[in-house]
Formats: structure tokens, C-alpha cells, sequence
């Protein structure tokens, strides 16, 4: 199985930028593909970006496409979310774990970590 450690959140000032990472130990995520999840307070968890298992394709949810990238080393068995111009309502606990193409889908996954904070002031 895999152990997922999520780091890199904090306060940040509207338009700001921050890099989370996803370290995984336990096993190699090599053969997984791999997203990143938010929830914030009083609503559901909600998919965010994807990465194929070779790290060729990509996916964003509409609300993030332009301002965050999504990318991974294999080598390093760390997968990563730059988030460049932040907004109020990107403020969320991100989570990292593996996912089905195209579905999103984390059934079967139970490798969701701590999650990191993620704060945007305005």
C-alpha cells in the first residue's frame, strides 16, 4: 500500500502562489494516476487536477484551469500542485490520492493523508 504526506499549504494574500506536494512512501506511485482534492468548511470534497501515471496527460477542473499546474516526479515519488493566482475561495484542506482516469474515481484508494491548509486572504 501507500502512505501519502501532504505538505506545502499556509496563509497566502489574494493572487499569491503556493506549491503543495504529495509524498508517498510505502510504495512507488509509478504505476498510479494521481489528483488533488479540496474541502473546505460546510461542503463536500471536491476534484481539483489529475495527472496520468506517466505524467503526459493532465486534467483541471474549470474553476482552476489557467492558474494551477499539476505535476509529478516519479523519481523523487512526489507529486505536486503549483497554485498561482489564489483566490478567497480556493481556501480548502487539499488532499492528494490516487485516481481512476476520467472517472476521478478514489474507490478502492484508501491513501488520503492529513491533508495541508490552505488559506487565501483578501
Amino acid at each position: 500500500q501507500v502512505q501519502l504526506v501532504e505538505s506545502g499549504g499556509g496563509l497566502v494574500q489574494a493572487g499569491g502562489s503556493l506549491r503543495l506536494s504529495c509524498a508517498a512512501s510505502g510504495r512507488t506511485l509509478r504505476s498510479y494516476n494521481m489528483g488533488w482534492f479540496r474541502q473546505a468548511p460546510g461542503k463536500e470534497r471536491e476534484f481539483v487536477a489529475a495527472i496520468s501515471w506517466s505524467g503526459i496527460s493532465v486534467y483541471y477542473v474549470d474553476s482552476v484551469k489557467g492558474r494551477f499546474t499539476i505535476s509529478r516526479d516519479n523519481a523523487k515519488n512526489t507529486v505536486y500542485l503549483q497554485m498561482n493566482s489564489l483566490k478567497p475561495e480556493d481556501t480548502a484542506v487539499y488532499y492528494c490520492n490516487a485516481v481512476q482516469w476520467s472517472s476521478w474515481s478514489t474507490e478502492g484508494y484508501d491513501y488520503w493523508g492529513q491533508g495541508t491548509q490552505v488559506t487565501v486572504s483578501s
